[in-house]
């Protein structure tokens, strides 16, 4: 989708991405379940897709200086437009599973791991104290196999290996991708990238 006009964008390109969606309940079988220590999904969770579209950066953000992305937490989808606005990508995502884990407003991706390790904060633990204090990278890291941080303590952009998550309310606070959607989202940005959620 590079050179992305927002008028532009074919029918088939939205189509593409809600059928990603919907194919992915397929995948999860087909991947490493979800450890012991991530939340569990309810059977029956619905997957949000009823404004999975194209967005113009423009309400959003004054300029795409350093690249921009928007978290849109209601149609569970990330927006990110390159600097000079050539790339346009759309990607389902995970969610917050409450209100009172959501942030909203605007932020920074201040650092990016490719193997990231993962600790739960002090919150997690306290609700969950069943839960390891540390796990290193691999295919048990519920970070997925990249991460970017962002300048709100403990909140990140990341990968998944519970596919089943994509396109949910069913994360602690973070915002979750496919593991090849981070990994190409990764590339694309920089330190300073500017991040809104809505």
């Amino acid at each position: 989708m590079s050179n992305f006009h927002p008028r532009a964008m074919g029918r088939r390109a939205v189509l593409g991405g809600v059928v990603s969606l919907i194919a992915s309940p397929a995948l999860a079988q087909a991947t490493p379940g979800s450890t012991e220590f991530e939340t569990p999904i309810a059977q029956g969770t619905p997957r949000n897709i009823s404004s999975f579209r194209a967005l113009d950066w423009r309400p959003y953000f004054t300029d795409t200086q350093n690249g921009a992305i928007l978290v849109d937490l209601t149609s569970r989808a990330l927006h990110f437009w390159s600097a000079d606005r050539s790339i346009y990508r759309l990607y389902p995502t995970s969610v917050p599973m409450s209100e009172d884990l959501t942030r909203r407003g605007r932020t920074e991706i201040t650092r990016k791991v490719d193997g990231p390790s993962w600790s739960p904060t002090p919150a997690m633990r306290a609700r969950n104290p069943e839960w390891p204090e540390f796990v290193p990278p691999g295919p048990d890291n519920p970070l997925g196999t990249h991460a970017l941080h962002l300048s709100w303590q403990y909140y990140r952009i990341h990968g998944t290996h519970d596919t089943r998550k994509i396109g949910r309310r069913s994360s602690n606070g973070c915002v979750g991708l496919y593991n090849h959607h981070i990994a190409e989202l990764y590339t694309l940005t920089r330190i300073g990238t500017q991040v809104l959620l809505i």
